[in-house]
């Protein structure tokens, strides 16, 4: 038990507190109940805890920071949790290929990372929908931002809703305070061309309290990849056309974040 309490020694470090949650959306159809239950399976299989602990190890990583203590949990009948104590201390520039290769100094043993996810389906109608959220929090110089592109590229999402802020204050040597210490007209700056080009993107921001939100959606619907054990050309043209308008009106939904008149 020492280990465990055993106090960490701080180094100096900035106020700055940085925050990026990062929520993706995945939507699918399936046919039967029989599918519904295979689709939450398959989903619970793909992201249980030990791959979403991966993720997030990955994640620490990038910004260079280093493990305290991990904390996992699976649920019954599905879901999984992860939360990762994160300390950022000084480490030399991080070589992975999502990294903005920072400097990093020392920091606060007060950040963290955690991951929670969200099956979820309609009573009737076929549509499935699984949610990830992921909060990266630091304390220091570096930003959670540096591994924005590696979250998407971790995931296969269809609508992704980003939130960044900064909060408190850190001192020049001047002792005039700076309630923000890096560039940042949006979120989209800081996420590369090839994502760019596949969804299409709102901001919502509010410059002047350092608050940053963008949301995103694909930008080019293809039925078979939202079909789960079933495919297109096994379907007429009515079952097309209502499976296409349900997950469509899903997709809206969650994109504007709310409830629409229903296409079917």
């Amino acid at each position: 038990m020492e280990n465990y309490l055993e106090k960490i020694k701080l180094h100096g470090f900035n106020n700055l507190t940085k925050t990026l949650s990062f929520n993706l959306y995945d939507v699918s159809y399936t046919k039967t109940v029989c599918d519904r239950k295979a689709y939450i399976e398959y989903i619970d299989e793909e992201y249980n805890a030990p791959k979403l602990t991966n993720i997030l190890e990955n994640v620490t990583q990038i910004i260079g920071a280093n493990i305290l203590n991990i904390a996992v949990q699976d649920y019954d009948p599905q879901g999984a949790s992860v939360t990762i104590l994160i300390c950022e201390e000084s480490a030399p520039p991080s070589h992975h290929p999502y990294t903005l290769n920072p400097s990093v100094v020392g920091h606060l043993d007060k950040s963290h990372i955690t991951v929670h996810t969200y099956p979820e389906y309609h009573p009737d109608n076929g549509v499935c929908t699984f949610r990830a959220d992921i909060d990266v929090s630091t304390c220091g110089e570096i930003s959670p931002l540096m591994a924005l592109n590696y979250l998407i590229d971790s995931f296969d999402s269809d609508i992704m809703t980003i939130d960044y802020k900064v909060r408190g204050f850190t001192r020049d040597i001047k002792g005039n305070k700076l309630f923000i210490d890096h560039d940042i007209t949006s979120i989209q700056d800081y996420i590369e061309r090839e994502f760019l080009n596949i969804y299409q993107m709102i901001d919502v921001n509010v410059y002047q309290e350092n608050i940053f939100h963008t949301k995103c959606k694909v930008r080019n619907f293809q039925l078979d990849d939202y079909l789960f054990n079933l495919k297109e050309e096994n379907l007429n043209e009515k079952e097309l056309r209502k499976i296409t308008n349900r997950l469509k009106n899903e997709i809206d939904e969650i994109f504007y974040g709310r409830n629409l008149p229903t296409l079917y």
